[in-house]
C-alpha cells in the first residue's frame, strides 16, 4: 500500500492518520477536510466555547512528524472504484487516487424546514457564531431537549439570556436515555430559569423564531435546532459501498472492499457484544475506532466493540452514560433523581445493559468496566448507594 486517503477532517481523522503511522505505515499520506481549519476537538463547542471559556479546540498533532498532506476546505464529492483495489476520490480540490481508504467524514446536523436563520452546533464557526448572538436579555428559543439543546440552554442562561427550549417528546433526552430517566432532568431547566415546553412541534423557523405546528408561534432572537444528525455519506452514493444509517462496516470497521475502512460518526459496525449494527455519534467513537480502523486497512487484526460511552454537562452537572439499555428488562436507581448525585442502571436479569449517572463519575467508570466483563450483578447491592458499583458484582 502506497498512497492512503483520510476523507474527513475531524478528531476520526487525525487519530486516523496518526494510528497508521504508529501501525508501521509509511506510504504517502493525505487527509482530506471540509472545514479550513485544522482538526479540533467538538465536545466543547456547545460547553466552553458557547460559554466563552476558550475559543480554539484544536487537537494537538504534528502533522509534519506524520508526513501528512493536508487538502482542507474541500469536500469529498464522489468515490470511483478500481476493478480490483483502490479507486479515485473526487474532490472539489480535484481528483485523487488511493489504494488505501479512511472514511471519516462524520455527520451533518439535521435542519428544519422555513427561511428563517437557524443555529446548528457542529462546527467551531457555529459555535462563534451563535455565542455574539448571546447577550443579556436575547430571546434564544431551542428546538430539542437533547444532550446539544441543554448544554446550549446552559450556556444561553448564563449568559442573562431569556431561554425557551421545545421538545416533542414527552420528556428531556428522551431519544437518548428514554422519558422515564429523561423526565427527572426536566426541573433542572426551570432551577436554570428556562422554560421547557414539552410535546411541541415546530412546523417551520421563519425570521421572528418558530412557528408551531399547532398554529402557535415563539418570537426570537435567535433560533438554534437540535435535534439529531446524519451520517455524511451522500456523496458516496454510487460507489458499490454498503449505506445503511452510514458506512456498512464489519466489526474490524472495514467496508466490503478491504482497501475501505471508517470510522466514527459516519461508521455503522457490526457489534458482537450487543449482536446487532451499531453507529454512535460521539467523542468517544471518534477517538477510539480508528485505531482499529488503521490496524484493519494494513492488514494487522482488529476488533472494535467498545460499551458505548459519552458525557454532558448541563446545569451545572455532570450528565454520563455508558451502555445500551434498548431491550433491558428492568430500571433501578442509585440514590434520589430529585437530588444532586444518582445514577439510573438499566439490567437483563443479572446484567448490567446501560448506565447513566448524574454527578457520579466513579459509578460511571466502574458499571463501564462490569458491563465490558460482562460481569453479572446483585440488583440489591447495585442499588445501595454506599455499595461502590464495582462491589455490586457478583463473585
Amino acid at each position: 500500500m502506497d498512497s492512503v486517503i483520510i476523507v474527513g477532517g475531524g478528531l476520526a481523522g487525525i487519530r486516523a492518520a496518526e494510528a497508521l503511522r504508529t501501525k508501521g505505515y509509511e506510504g504517502a499520506l493525505t487527509l482530506v477536510g471540509a472545514e479550513p481549519h485544522r482538526p479540533y476537538d467538538r465536545p466543547p463547542l456547545s460547553k466552553a466555547v458557547l460559554m466563552g471559556r476558550t475559543d480554539d479546540t484544536t487537537v494537538v498533532a504534528d502533522f509534519e512528524a506524520l508526513r501528512c498532506d493536508l487538502v482542507l476546505g474541500h469536500t469529498a464529492t464522489g468515490l470511483r472504484l478500481a476493478d480490483v483495489r483502490g479507486g479515485t476520490l473526487e474532490t472539489t480540490a480535484g481528483p485523487l487516487p488511493f489504494d488505501g481508504l479512511v472514511i471519516a467524514t462524520g455527520a451533518a446536523p439535521i435542519r428544519l424546514p422555513g427561511g428563517g436563520p437557524q443555529h446548528a452546533i457542529r462546527t467551531i464557526d457555529d459555535a462563534r457564531a451563535l455565542r455574539a448572538g448571546l447577550r443579556q436579555g436575547a430571546r434564544i428559543a431551542i428546538v430539542g431537549a437533547g444532550w446539544i439543546g441543554a448544554e446550549t440552554a446552559t450556556a444561553a442562561a448564563r449568559a442573562g439570556c431569556a431561554v425557551t427550549v421545545v421538545e416533542a417528546a414527552d420528556a428531556p433526552l428522551a431519544g437518548s436515555i428514554g422519558s422515564h430517566v429523561g423526565a427527572h432532568t426536566a426541573a433542572w431547566y426551570a432551577e436554570a430559569g428556562v422554560e421547557l415546553r414539552l410535546g411541541v412541534k415546530v412546523a417551520a423557523v421563519d425570521d421572528g423564531g418558530l412557528a408551531l405546528g399547532d398554529g402557535g408561534r415563539i418570537d426570537a432572537d435567535e433560533v438554534v435546532v437540535g435535534v439529531g444528525v446524519r451520517p455524511e455519506v451522500g456523496w458516496l452514493s454510487g460507489s458499490g459501498l454498503d449505506l445503511q444509517d452510514g458506512v456498512v462496516v464489519d466489526s474490524s470497521l472495514r467496508t466490503s472492499r478491504p482497501e475501505i475502512v471508517a470510522a466514527g460518526d459516519c461508521a455503522a459496525w457490526w457489534s458482537g457484544r450487543y449482536g446487532r449494527r451499531l453507529r454512535v455519534d460521539h467523542w468517544d467513537t471518534a477517538l477510539n475506532a480508528p485505531a482499529a480502523a488503521a490496524a484493519s486497512l494494513l492488514g494487522q487484526p482488529a476488533v472494535y466493540d467498545p460499551v458505548p460511552y459519552f458525557w454532558s454537562e448541563q446545569f451545572d452537572r455532570m450528565v454520563q452514560y455508558a451502555g445500551q439499555h434498548a431491550g433491558a428488562e428492568r430500571l433501578v436507581f442509585r440514590g434520589d433523581p430529585a437530588g444532586k448525585e444518582w445514577a439510573a442502571c438499566w439490567l437483563t436479569g443479572t446484567r448490567l445493559e446501560a448506565i447513566a449517572t448524574v454527578n457520579r463519575p466513579r459509578d460511571l467508570v466502574q458499571g463501564r468496566r462490569l458491563m465490558a466483563a460482562g460481569t453479572p450483578v446483585d440488583p440489591d447491592r447495585l442499588t445501595d448507594l454506599d455499595v461502590p458499583v464495582r462491589n455490586a458484582a457478583r463473585v
